[in-house]
C-alpha cells in the first residue's frame, strides 16, 4: 500500500519534531509543508516535501490525502475550520484550541463533515501506558485510589510560543487531564489548583510550576503536577495506588525519553493513516481535547482565582 500523504501545517517546535518522527516511515509521507515564517522555513532539513509559504498554497496545489496540523495553538480551530472546507482528513496537534469552546466546535464542525479527525495525544501509543492502561481495566489494581501524573520539562518554550499557547494548564497540563481520562475512563469533578510563586524567569500569565488536585466521578482522586524547569530534562511520569497493588510508571525518563515520544509520534501518525482508509480510530477525538480542555480551563480558573 502507498504510504498516505501528509501535508504538515506549521513547521516550528512541534512541527519538525512529527518530521523527524516520521522520516522513513513506510506509512505516511510528509509531501507538503505550510509555513509562513521565513525562518522556520530556511531551518527545515533538506528533504522531498514542497514548501509552501501559507495553507492556501498548499492546498491549492493538490495532492495530499489528509494535513496534520501544528500551527500555534490559538490558530488550530481556524485551520481546522478551512480544512473541514477543503474536505481534508485532520490528525490535530492538541489541545485543538485554547478554551474548551474552540475544541468542541471543532469536533461538532469535524462530526457533521464525516472526515476523519483525531488529536495529537501521543501518550495514547506509548506501550508502556497502554500495558498500565489494560492493569487498570482489568481489575488487577483493584479500586483506584489514585492516578498522579507529572509533567516537568527541562527549560521553557520560546517566548512566541508562550505567548499563544494558553498558559501552563493548557499547554502542559491538558496531556495529564487526557491521559487521567484515558487511563481510569472517569471523568473530571471538583478540581482545586495552584500556581507556584516560585520562578527563575517570571512571565506574565504563565507560571514555572502549577499543581492541582480533581475528584473523579467513580471517586478516585487525580493529582497533575507541572513544571518547566527540571534538571534532569523532559520527564513524565504516572503513579497509580489502587486497592490491590500500586504502580509508577516513568514512561518518559532518561536517557530513553526521546526514543519514546518519537516512536509514539510515529505511531500515532501511522495509525491516523489507517483510520484515513477505513480502519476505526485508535487515538483521541474531537470530544475528548473538548473534555482534556473543560478540566484544564477549570484548573487554570481555580489558581487564578478567577
Amino acid at each position: 500500500m502507498t504510504p498516505l500523504r501528509l501535508g504538515l501545517a506549521g513547521a516550528g517546535r512541534m512541527g519538525r519534531n512529527h518530521l523527524r518522527a516520521l522520516a522513513g516511515s513506510d506509512a505516511v509521507d510528509i509531501t507538503a509543508i505550510a509555513e509562513p515564517m521565513r525562518a522556520a522555513r530556511e531551518a527545515l532539513p533538506r528533504m522531498n516535501a514542497t514548501i509552501h509559504p501559507d495553507l492556501e498554497s498548499m492546498l491549492g496545489a493538490g495532492g495530499l490525502d489528509a494535513v496534520l496540523v501544528c500551527v500555534p495553538s490559538d490558530f488550530h480551530l481556524a485551520t481546522v475550520k478551512r480544512l473541514a472546507a477543503a474536505r481534508m482528513p485532520i490528525l490535530c496537534e492538541k489541545p485543538v484550541g485554547v478554551t474548551a469552546a474552540d475544541a468542541l466546535e471543532a469536533a461538532e464542525l469535524m462530526s457533521a463533515t464525516g472526515l476523519p479527525f483525531q488529536v495529537g495525544f501521543w501518550r495514547r501509543f506509548v506501550p508502556s501506558l497502554l500495558q498500565l492502561r489494560e492493569r487498570i481495566v482489568s481489575g488487577e489494581l483493584g479500586e483506584i485510589y489514585m492516578v498522579a501524573s507529572f509533567q516537568w520539562d527541562g527549560q521553557p518554550p520560546s517566548a512566541y510560543f508562550r505567548t499563544h499557547s494558553g498558559g501552563i494548564f493548557i499547554d502542559m497540563g491538558v496531556h495529564e487531564f487526557d491521559q487521567t481520562r484515558w487511563l481510569t475512563g472517569q471523568e473530571f469533578g471538583e478540581i482545586t489548583s495552584l500556581f507556584c510563586g516560585v520562578a527563575v524567569e517570571p512571565w506574565p500569565g504563565d507560571p514555572e510550576s502549577a499543581q492541582a488536585m480533581a475528584e473523579l466521578s467513580d471517586g478516585t482522586t487525580a493529582l497533575v503536577s507541572l513544571g518547566r524547569r527540571f534538571p534532569l530534562g523532559d520527564v513524565c511520569k504516572v503513579e497509580v495506588f489502587g486497592t490491590r497493588n500500586a504502580v509508577e510508571c516513568k514512561f518518559l525518563w532518561p536517557p530513553s525519553a526521546d526514543d519514546v515520544f518519537f516512536a509514539a509520534l510515529r505511531k500515532q501518525a501511522e495509525s491516523f493513516a489507517r483510520h484515513v482508509r477505513g480502519a476505526a480510530r485508535e487515538g483521541a477525538g474531537g470530544h475528548d481535547a473538548a473534555a482534556a480542555l473543560a478540566a484544564a480551563e477549570r484548573a487554570a480558573m481555580r489558581a487564578a482565582r478567577v
